[in-house]
């Protein structure tokens, strides 16, 4: 039996949907005014649409972190536009993702995105997404996503730059409770852009390669004049590019191994950096 179409109707079908005026107007007369039919038919031509903006490019995005009892996680999401990134849809879409993944402990993308939708149930997040694309207009692409498990030894600290476009996570051993230390030496990373976490992490050829660009440029002095010059600029180069050897940002007298060492005399605690992963929109 036929129903007539209200806008009360169609207002509440985009309410639960997202999608335009017209096209709740367009699934409801298609589905003789059945709000289920409805939304079974917008989703499947809202799979559809998203399969034919999928060829885009997805070069803007965010980065989302969360955390649970058990994980921390971040995820990477990219739209075609900085302005869509900035829609609300975008956002909390991002948003589920990374609590999901956190809440579930699940790093591996295609099994995240088979999980079904908090928002809806009856789908998944990757039809959410699809959804999300049909309302907005453009390709919405889930690029990475990293889970780290929680310990009893650790504290995490999470630094959000620039809107999300730059966000950062320190992992610290040592116990819980040191999280505004992480979060400190996050928003560090964040700005000073550390490649290693300590010299012994710098590759052989990294550091070969720094050798000898030292060496050409102490050209003509004696042997042992030129080791002593080259070990000093190849130090310089690990103080550059390694967190711990790195001048902390909100007090240049400390290096961020010594701000460690310093709260970890002052708490009583073996405090230390355990991890730092600086994740930066399309790197």
């Amino acid at each position: 039996m036929s129903v007539k179409v209200t806008a009360d109707m169609v207002k509440e079908l985009r309410d639960r949907t997202g999608v335009s005026m017209g096209k709740c107007k367009e699934a409801l007369d298609h589905a003789s005014g059945d709000m289920n039919l409805a939304i079974e038919h917008l989703r499947k031509s809202g799979i559809a649409s998203a399969v034919k903006k999928e060829g885009r490019e997805a070069n803007e995005g965010l980065i989302g972190a969360a955390e649970s009892a058990q994980a921390v996680a971040l995820v990477e999401v990219n739209a075609e536009t900085d302005f869509v990134t900035q829609n609300a849809k975008f956002k909390d879409f991002m948003r589920e993702v990374a609590e999901q993944a956190a809440e579930k402990k699940i790093s591996v993308l295609d099994e995240l995105m088979k999980l079904p939708s908090r928002e809806d149930p009856s789908i998944t997040l990757d039809q959410r997404r699809a959804l999300i694309v049909q309302s907005l207009g453009e390709n919405i692409q889930v690029k990475r996503v990293m889970v780290l498990p929680k310990g009893a030894d650790h504290s995490f600290g999470i630094y959000s730059h620039m809107g999300g476009k730059i966000v950062v996570l320190v992992a610290l051993t040592g116990g819980a409770g040191n999280e505004a230390l992480a979060r400190d030496i996050a928003m560090h990373t964040a700005a000073e852009s550390p490649e290693y976490l300590r010299p012994e992490d710098v590759p052989a050829d990294i550091r070969a390669k720094e050798e000898e660009i030292a060496r050409s440029q102490v050209q003509g002095k004696p042997a042992n004049i030129i080791d002593k010059i080259v070990e000093g600029k190849v130090k310089a180069f690990c103080d550059e590019v390694c967190l711990l050897c790195q001048k902390y940002v909100k007090d240049s007298s400390l290096t961020i191994s010594a701000l460690v060492e310093k709260e970890a005399k002052r708490l009583g605690k073996n405090i230390a950096v355990q991890a730092f992963y600086r994740w930066k929109v399309g790197g």
